[in-house]
């Protein structure tokens, strides 16, 4: 089975001639900002390529979290954390979200010293957020073998499920008036005196005066055939889930070489902290000194790798005319190859830690890719350069949990209201008016 199962969401049949706002990406921001926008009182359409949250809002972790956050975030991650809390409430449909907590552990004092630092972010936030010696971890942790001198543990963050979330969002967009349109690929954008008055799909015209490109791992592509430069690249994680087990913790947990949380159907979803791969593109030459600070950060946790992803992004068009077939069509669904080294990996070190898996079997793993920016921190922002043209994207391996208040912060951008926060750390400008945008190395 490629990719992990995701509650299906049928796309509707016919195709508005005219709406407010095109979303282009059914992913978890996508359906997030659709879902703000309708029920803002707009006209909204959600176009996706493939199947509603079938890339990598289904192939992440599941975790809701704060800690370890870069500080840019914080304050759009607090108001994730609260919508949160009533969004299965809210769409009328399971998510799986609960706030069961998330540690961090610490390898050594310099660890804990830099965590504990971290802590004073969320001075005014009223989040739980707290230092724990090795003998604490042992008390939230009975039984684990977890060789740490301490952690971070945040009891506010939570876990939900990816392969359910961005479906029951979207599903809630469409119970307030949105036009859900899968396998509906966006060839293009329309412009008239500069400015957005409509996309070209795969399906036919949609006219409107706003576009909220929320695309992921290809939002630079498609950005390029408006002449707009995105400085973005992807990384492949590789990540498990196990069959049901028993007496296993609720918390979430980061360890030295693996990271784990409870699934609703009892296992346990496991992935690799240590062994992400970047394939070697074209793209990545064109970006290498943007991404320099980056990997002088975090190049131990990277493995690079030159093969046929290379021939593949070279030999994929920039530019085609709007009446043929785009390179969204041609790829509906992003689905590399899992590493099953990685995963047969990550099992067995996080058995180690925690003996109750001992039992556990792999009853599936998938891989995804992360889009990223030069900074980690994603796009949320108006393009000057295209008037009624929007971009959410670049969340950099931590955009789920994010998700519902990102699509809040783009419809208030969209609408013209005030934001819930201060967009200024989100926006597209950063990276060509000169600002430093190298990663703080926190998250």
């Amino acid at each position: 089975m490629p990719g992990p199962y995701v509650v299906p969401v049928h796309g509707d049949i016919g195709l508005p001639k005219e709406v407010d706002c095109v979303v282009i990406g059914g992913g978890i921001v996508g359906a997030s900002t659709a879902l703000e926008l309708a029920e803002s009182g707009l006209r909204v359409a959600l176009c996706e390529k493939g199947g509603i949250g079938q890339e990598q809002s289904s192939r992440n972790w599941g975790w809701v979290r704060i800690s370890r956050r870069d500080p840019r975030e914080i304050p759009l991650m607090a108001e994730a954390l609260r919508i949160w809390t009533s969004i299965s409430a809210r769409t009328g449909r399971d998510t799986g979200y609960a706030r069961a907590g998330l540690v961090f552990t610490c390898a050594n004092d310099k660890e804990c010293e830099r965590y504990a630092n971290w802590i004073r972010h969320l001075e005014g936030y009223q989040l739980e957020s707290r230092m724990i010696g090795a003998t604490q971890l042992c008390d939230v942790f009975p039984g684990s073998n977890l060789d740490s001198k301490g952690a971070l543990y945040t009891p506010a963050d939570g876990r939900a499920e990816p392969q359910k979330a961005t479906s029951a969002i979207a599903e809630a967009a469409r119970d307030r008036g949105t036009a859900i349109l899968t396998e509906c690929a966006v060839r293009g954008v329309e412009t008239t005196n500069g400015a957005v008055s409509g996309v070209v799909t795969e399906r036919g015209l949609i006219a409107c005066t706003a576009v909220v490109l929320a695309g992921g791992a290809w939002s630079n592509l498609f950005c390029g055939t408006l002449g707009l430069d995105l400085p973005q690249l992807k990384v492949m994680s590789t990540v498990l889930r196990t069959t049901p087990v028993a007496n296993g913790p609720e918390q979430a947990v980061w360890a030295k070489k693996f990271g784990m949380r409870k699934r609703q159907d009892g296992g346990y979803t496991i992935g690799s902290t240590t062994t992400s791969v970047v394939d070697i593109v074209p793209n990545s030459f064109r970006y290498a000194r943007a991404f320099l600070p980056a990997l002088k950060t975090e190049w131990r946790s990277l493995n690079f790798r030159l093969g046929g992803r290379f021939v593949e992004e070279a030999r994929m068009p920039n530019r085609w005319k709007m009446d043929e077939a785009s390179p969204f069509e041609y790829c509906r669904v992003l689905d590399p190859k899992p590493s099953k080294k990685s995963s047969e990996r990550a099992l067995l070190d996080a058995r180690k830690a925690f003996p109750f898996l001992d039992k556990a079997e792999i009853a599936q793993s998938w891989a995804g890719y992360n889009d990223v920016t030069p900074d980690a921190v994603p796009v949320i922002s108006a393009v000057d350069a295209v008037p009624g043209f929007h971009v959410a994207t670049g969340f950099s391996g931590h955009g789920f949990g994010i998700g519902p208040a990102a699509g809040k912060l783009m419809a208030d951008l969209v609408t013209g209201r005030s934001p819930i926060v201060d967009p200024t750390n989100f926006r597209w400008s950063r990276f060509s008016d000169g600002s430093k945008v190298a990663p703080l190395g926190v998250f």
